[in-house]
């Protein structure tokens, strides 16, 4: 349904901040009833671009058109006013505040003067229904998992009405049921006219949805698709500006010794139930499964951030089940979380400081820490793990994939014995998940036993030696590399 008319037209923007230009003279048309993928590496413009679109960020030159008028957003209450609305990719919910609440913060319906609640929670339920999600628009954020959250960002910009939207990574939280409800919601969107700007580093999905592809690198539009339909490596190698596909490096061979074993384990809240497996060392174990599967609750039991029912842990064929997360680390396993953000880094801390956080005991001397100690510990990790950025350096400045690998460093550098790591490159792009990847793979050479969670099934598939598989909170299957394949996981995590 797309019109000769573009809705938004952008000439010449450019974006600086100090001496350091971000965006340079950056063109770009939307129509209606169409959706165009924003693609690039972490740190290409795409954000800056999207944030200057939705009123977040004001450009240093150039002029936008919306509906054939002038248009310079001041904030992005004016950008919504006009009919343009994003979803950030990093949530930006109220956890105190009700699904419905937070559906309408800032335009809540109104009657008589006061807040319609009925009105306002029967619309939001008919988005959450619209989506697939199945939960009470009168109770709390607080609590929700990542992916139910994400969907709730999705719903309020269904309630928008607005005529361009702009996704940012919507799908980075969600499993493959809960992506093509999403899909389909984009597609009646589509057919109401509605255009779409779509950011994603899954680049399988950007086939299935784009009617165009825009690719950006370093500030800079690259290139121009006028097709979805586009061979991936030929949008990665416009991306990385370099031929380069998406590889898994080879798996190592893991030795016959178990290093980590669950037994039965359950959960209070039922999220889980009777979990049984597994890992032995230097291997990697992968588990899949659907959003609400269970996958994220049952690896917080087993590093101790979440409360177990039954069933224990053991580690070299010892209990050590985990009442709390310190219980985790000192027994050698640690967690590295879904939401890096929100769990896994202080962003208004130094890298240098979040790396020490959690290697106190090795750099304080005597009791004492110092500066320079922590500086010198941490810019060995730095450099080992190749992040870009310096130890003074706020790790909020830094890129998904160098934030990960703040992460991977702090905990890495206690040399655990069993590592976890839930969702490892949502958000990162694909020159960046291949570093993750090495990392991985070196942890395995080491003897490391690795548990890797992913929504990313050709990631699951490509990393592991052996793949559980969850639905419904319980173990549908275990399958071995050879067994393994996107038709068997997807047939035993939709029993």
């Amino acid at each position: 349904m797309t019109t000769s008319s573009p809705i938004l037209s952008l000439r010449g923007i450019q974006k600086s901040y100090g001496p350091i230009e971000v965006l340079h003279g950056v063109d770009l048309d939307i129509h209606a009833g169409e959706v165009v993928a924003l693609l690039g590496e972490n740190g290409a413009g795409k954000s800056t671009l999207s944030n200057i679109i939705s009123g977040t960020v004001q450009p240093s030159s150039g002029e936008m058109s919306w509906l054939g008028k002038t248009y310079a957003p001041a904030n992005p209450r004016a950008a919504m006013d006009e009919g343009v609305g994003m979803i950030h990719q990093e949530l930006k919910l109220l956890p105190k505040l009700s699904i419905a609440e937070n559906v309408f913060v800032g335009r809540y319906p109104l009657k008589s003067g006061r807040i319609d609640r009925k009105a306002m929670e029967e619309r939001a339920r008919s988005g959450l229904k619209r989506l697939g999600l199945d939960v009470s628009p009168d109770r709390l954020v607080e609590g929700l998992s990542t992916g139910k959250q994400q969907l709730i960002e999705i719903a309020k910009a269904l309630t928008l009405n607005a005529r361009l939207l702009i996704l940012d990574e919507p799908t980075a939280a969600l499993g493959g049921e809960e992506t093509q409800l999403l899909f389909q919601q984009i597609a009646r969107l589509k057919s109401e006219g509605v255009g779409i700007i779509y950011i994603s580093h899954r680049l399988e999905e950007i086939r299935q949805i784009a009617d165009r592809i825009v690719v950006m690198r370093d500030g800079a539009k690259v290139q121009e698709f006028d097709s979805g339909n586009v061979p991936i490596r030929k949008i990665v190698e416009a991306m990385v500006g370099r031929s380069l596909e998406r590889m898994f490096p080879t798996l190592p061979a893991p030795a016959e010794e178990v290093t980590l074993e669950v037994r039965k384990l359950s959960s209070p809240s039922n999220m889980f139930r009777d979990i049984s497996f597994s890992v032995r060392k230097g291997e990697v174990f992968g588990i899949a499964g659907l959003m609400g599967a269970g996958r994220t609750e049952l690896v917080r039991a087993i590093t101790g951030a979440d409360p177990i029912s039954g069933g224990e842990v053991l580690l070299h064929g010892k209990p050590v089940t985990p009442r709390s997360p310190i219980d985790s680390i000192r027994n050698g396993i640690v967690l590295v979380p879904e939401d890096r953000k929100l769990q896994g880094v202080v962003l208004d801390q130094s890298i240098a400081e979040n790396i020490a956080y959690a290697n106190l005991g090795e750099i304080a001397r005597n009791g004492w820490l110092s500066s320079r100690r922590i500086q010198q510990f941490a810019e060995s990790y730095i450099k080992k793990f190749g992040v870009k950025g310096r130890g003074g350096q706020n790790a909020g400045e830094l890129s998904g994939g160098n934030q990960q690998k703040v992460v991977l460093a702090k905990w890495l550098a206690r040399k655990p014995q069993v590592v976890v790591l839930d969702e490892p490159t949502r958000g990162i792009d694909v020159g960046a998940r291949s570093s993750i990847y090495d990392l991985i793979m070196d942890l395995a050479r080491g003897g490391v036993a690795v548990i890797v969670v992913s929504s990313d099934l050709e990631e699951v598939l490509g990393v592991s030696s052996r793949i559980m598989v969850m639905a419904q909170g319980k173990q549908a299957g275990i399958l071995d590399r050879q067994d393994a394949n996107d038709v068997s996981v997807m047939e035993l995590a939709t029993i």
